[in-house]
């Protein structure tokens, strides 16, 4: 029983510091969320709806590409800029609160299936392995 328990701890160790891209989840700050309006919507019916937005930043005024729809026009929502701006043209932008690694539960959740996981597997291997074996009876 050492064994599976000794091999589900470490698993589980080497997954804690392959760090949070074992997981799928991306510690990556999408940018600063700034206060937009959206000036072109788009329809939920295209499969790649692109909506325009205006927002300013420090002082200045910059259209935005937010991938996404149903918005209205003249809508408020907030997005999340990059840190570095082009001097003109659109900018891409996405909503601000769904921006990678804006749930900290999912790295915990993720870790506790994979222990769940080495757990089950290592009771599986024990149990197969406690069976005793029974001789067939001659015919």
């Amino acid at each position: 029983m050492a064994i599976p328990a000794a091999a589900g701890v470490l698993v589980v160790l080497l997954a804690w510091l392959a760090g949070p891209g074992l997981l799928g989840i991306s510690s990556d700050a999408a940018g600063a969320p700034v206060p937009a309006e959206v000036t072109k919507p788009a329809s939920c019916d295209k499969p790649d709806a692109k909506e325009t937005v205006r927002f300013t930043i420090t002082g200045k005024v910059h259209e935005g590409t937010l991938d996404g729809c149903g918005h209205g026009q003249g809508e408020r929502v907030e997005v999340a800029v990059p840190d570095v701006l082009p001097d003109a043209g659109a900018v891409t932008v996405t909503a601000a609160d769904t921006s990678m690694g804006a749930s900290d539960a999912r790295r915990p959740l993720g870790l506790a299936l994979l222990v769940f996981a080495c757990f089950s597997g290592g009771m599986f291997a024990y149990l197969w392995l406690s069976i005793p074996l029974r001789p067939k009876p001659a015919s």
